[in-house]
């Protein structure tokens, strides 16, 4: 049931800017980015030419796992701003043909949500049974070594279960202890988060992000998992996928987006999907979302020991990876298309030449990307090149999983410290979280105070305001890929055929829809090549690929069949 010219949604077409407030653009002076700083860079997204702004979560939160953890839902964090700050930034984005989609963080609250304070007050708390509450493990007493009620591991070390002294329970936490589990179970929890939704709505929202929301649904016999390294296991089993997810997005549908589906945008974080749980997810008859964030490709460059255990990316691994995600979804369903986000290393470092090639190796991945069959996603300062952030010392990073990991690896001793560094400036998600880089003056115009997070001191040399004024730069390549999309239906809704599956350094492919077709290719490299695509694609009479669609380097297509460093190209059939 693939999706046609004449029925195919909005967001087909379409291209999303993912923006994490904290380090977009400060307007006050205080370090942290905020929604006044965002409503002064809108014109830059409206140059880039996005369809979609997701605002990663601004509201009232103490800020543990920088706004992750949420103390109130219908309310403005004052480090953002206002909640008239944020209507005027949905007025701004209208005015210029852009929609805005909230972050949805309905996994887990703060421990400073009054759901929570009240569901702690007392075992006999009204609230109590919105959480995942449980005694210690028979014949054991609270925070004894093995009390906890499972063994499961926490996403940031440690056990999810965290000690209540004062009712003598433990509460679940799949994240920090500081951000407590709903209890999707309770009719009540699902009712309170479906008016919080609409409420938004309401307000002019177009659409959610919901973070790990393929989460939210846990076995109720909370069994233990496999014993990982050390004491804790892996629950994963028993809450990924979980038992009613399905159920519970259906009903969300239902009393939510009913009726104004059409015009809006839902996207799931689903961490450990599979494919055929993907194909539930986002078949549009059973009006779950329209779209889910998997995880396999940037699982890709993880060495035995987790993330922080960097291996190189073997392209082939790559090719058949998004090669089975475009096929499992080609008839039914929709994928996202992502490098970057705010919990993600820059990929220009990850998996191109952040040094002689930085410029060359960004345009050829966001080509790579974008020609694919589903709706691309851009992080902010992506579509500058920005690289990661080079860190050397661990007094630089601030995010909670880094910290805690390097705490948890030297109490194990599972690590050196020299190694722990280079596990964190290859994969810490403070890579993409430095601030964007605006211009040349210090701390790269994000700020006129001290950043809450160093600004790279590449932002010299890289920087909007440098790329803007370059037409062959980075952000002018995204820009021309962005109009393709919107303007050419084959690259919104062509069919996807692999070439090349088996090199190691050409990522090839066409794309296909009613007589019209595409080739693309992209060196994968910082070595030229000559491609042989004879069996695959017709040459044209001069012996070339077809006429170019669109190139990376400046002067086209300076050879018919050679690849230059990084080089990426479109042609379409002559």
């Amino acid at each position: 049931m693939a999706f046609t010219v004449e029925d195919a949604p909005w967001w087909t077409r379409a291209t999303v800017y993912q923006i994490y407030p904290r380090s977009f653009q400060d307007s006050d002076g205080d370090g942290i980015g905020d929604l006044r700083g965002i409503l002064s860079r809108v014109d830059h997204l409206a140059a880039l030419g996005v369809d979609v702004v997701w605002l990663s979560p601004v509201y009232r939160s103490p800020q543990d796992d920088n706004g992750y953890d949420i103390s109130d839902y219908q309310d403005v964090d004052p480090s953002f701003g206002t909640l008239a700050d944020l209507d005027a930034l949905i007025v701004a984005l209208h005015e210029r043909g852009m929609r805005l989609v909230m972050d949805l963080v309905v996994n887990h609250t703060s421990d400073e949500h009054p759901w929570f304070v009240e569901s702690r007050s007392s075992a006999g708390s009204p609230k109590r049974d919105w959480y995942w509450w449980r005694p210690p493990r028979e014949g054991t007493a609270l925070g004894d070594p093995g009390a906890e009620p499972t063994n499961w591991h926490s996403f940031f070390s440690g056990s999810t279960w965290e000690p209540d002294a004062a009712t003598g329970e433990y509460y679940l936490h799949l994240f920090s202890r500081k951000q407590p589990d709903l209890n999707w179970e309770n009719p009540e929890v699902r009712q309170a988060v479906y008016a919080m939704m609409r409420w938004w709505l309401d307000r002019g929202v177009d659409g959610f992000r919901m973070d790990v929301i393929n989460l939210i649904s846990k076995d109720t016999t909370l069994p233990d998992g496999p014993v990982l390294a050390g004491v804790w296991g892996d629950g994963s089993g028993h809450y990924t996928d979980g038992p009613r997810v399905h159920e519970y997005l259906q009903e969300m549908h239902r009393e939510v987006f009913a009726g104004r589906d059409a015009a809006l945008l839902t996207v799931g974080e689903t961490p450990g999907v599979t494919l055929d749980e993907a194909v539930l997810y986002t078949d549009p008859a059973r009006r779950e979302v329209d779209m889910v964030f998997q995880f396999e490709h940037v699982g890709l460059d993880h060495g035995p020991g987790g993330k922080f255990d960097p291996r190189p990316l073997r392209l082939t691994d790559l090719k058949a990876t998004f090669g089975r995600w475009q096929a499992g979804l080609a008839e039914v369903g929709w994928n996202s298309l992502y490098w970057d986000n705010h919990d993600q290393p820059r990929v220009v470092s990850r998996f191109g030449d952040d040094g002689r090639y930085r410029r060359e190796s960004a345009k050829a991945l966001a080509t790579l990307l974008h020609l694919h069959r589903g709706t691309p996603y851009v992080y902010q300062g992506e579509e500058l090149g920005m690289t990661n952030a080079h860190f050397t010392r661990f007094d630089q990073y601030r995010d909670i999983e880094s910290l805690r990991h390097v705490a948890q690896a030297r109490a194990l001793g599972t690590a050196t410290d020299e190694q722990l560094l280079a596990g964190l400036a290859a994969h810490g998600r403070d890579n993409a979280r430095t601030p964007v880089q605006w211009d040349a003056t210090p701390h790269a115009g994000f700020t006129t105070g001290t950043p809450w997070l160093a600004v790279n001191p590449n932002h010299v040399e890289v920087n909007a305001e440098a790329e803007r004024a370059d037409p062959d730069s980075v952000f002018h390549h995204h820009r021309r890929l962005i109009a393709l999309r919107h303007e050419d239906p084959v690259v919104a809704l062509g069919d996807f055929t692999m070439l090349l599956p088996q090199d190691e350094q050409v990522y090839a492919f066409t794309r296909s829809l009613d007589g019209e077709a595409l080739l693309v290719v992209v060196n994968v490299s910082g070595e030229a090549r000559d491609v042989d695509l004879a069996d695959a694609w017709a040459l044209d009479g001069d012996g070339g690929w077809g006429p170019l669609v669109l190139g990376s380097y400046p002067d086209g297509a300076a050879s018919p069949t050679t690849l230059r460093p990084w080089e990426a190209r479109v042609h379409r059939r002559g």
